[in-house]
């Protein structure tokens, strides 16, 4: 049986939310990609890669899936705005939590992933994410 972690990875469609400062948000990007699922950037960063949105307006329909890797903004806006569009899944990456994202976790009507890093299900083999994730599951923490 998938752990709700590994289920939401199972999803095909997906929107990024990055602002250039957590790496993992990058290999994550570039993961999916390779599993052939659709991917969408919203990059708030200040060069912003090609091809990404910087708004949530722009936020195509069909996205039910969302991964939060910023810094410079509160992920818990963002989410209130993206539930506004019905979206209600979401992983916020390791470390970009805040309080507000973890009050937003008590709302029934929404399904938030927080303290994990998405490439410790994402990475392959021989890797650090490899390691990150033999080491997540020895300590039950995975």
């Amino acid at each position: 049986m998938l752990t709700k972690q590994e289920e939401f990875w199972e999803r095909d469609n997906f929107l990024i939310i990055t602002d250039g400062t957590k790496p993992a948000i990058k290999w994550t990007i570039d993961e999916l990609k390779k599993r052939g699922r659709a991917v969408t950037v919203l990059d708030y960063s200040d060069k912003p890669v090609e091809g990404s949105i910087q708004n949530i307006p722009e936020v195509p329909d069909g996205v039910r899936s969302v991964v939060i890797g910023i810094t410079k903004r509160e992920p818990a806006r963002v989410i209130e705005k993206l539930a506004e569009k019905g979206i209600i899944d979401f992983w916020v990456h390791w470390k970009t939590d805040t309080c507000d994202v973890n009050h937003l976790e008590y709302d029934p009507n929404l399904r938030i992933i927080t303290g994990r890093c998405p490439m410790m299900y994402l990475g392959s083999g021989a890797s650090i994410h490899g390691f990150h994730r033999l080491m997540a599951k020895t300590l039950g923490k995975f």
